[in-house]
């Protein structure tokens, strides 16, 4: 897996200060000194997330992505949040992948519907 561009790699190393890793290993950084901005500026701290791996997005978990958006002002905590018991665990879009969900009848999981059950009524015209 090649990681972060250059360029990227190159600002983290000068100006990024790590705030914090996720569960899956994804790294978290915002600039040095919190970016030193005023609180009347409208300009926000830069925030940005370093990857483990495949370059995705949807990998990177709600409580997370409220920090890098400015929704959430503080990093969460480490191990994150509380979790209540009906929770599930963060999951990537597996769309497209082998993981993915395929509803029975889909032509890779076999291509067979269950047959109807006759409550269904075709619309016709008039």
């Amino acid at each position: 897996m090649p990681g972060p561009p250059i360029g990227t790699r190159l600002y983290t190393w000068l100006r990024g200060e790590l705030v914090g890793k996720d569960q899956t290993g994804n790294r978290y950084y915002r600039e040095k000194g919190g970016g030193r901005v005023h609180p009347d500026s409208l300009r926000k701290e830069r925030r940005w997330v370093i990857y483990d791996g495949d370059i995705e997005a949807s990998r990177v978990p709600a409580e997370w992505h409220a920090w890098l958006h400015h929704t959430a002002d503080t990093p969460p905590p480490e191990g994150g949040p509380p979790r209540q018991p009906w929770q599930k665990d963060h999951q990537p879009n597996l769309t497209g992948t082998d993981q993915a969900y395929r509803p029975p009848g889909h032509t890779l999981m076999g291509g067979r519907r269950d047959p109807a059950t006759g409550d269904y009524e075709p619309w016709t015209p008039d």
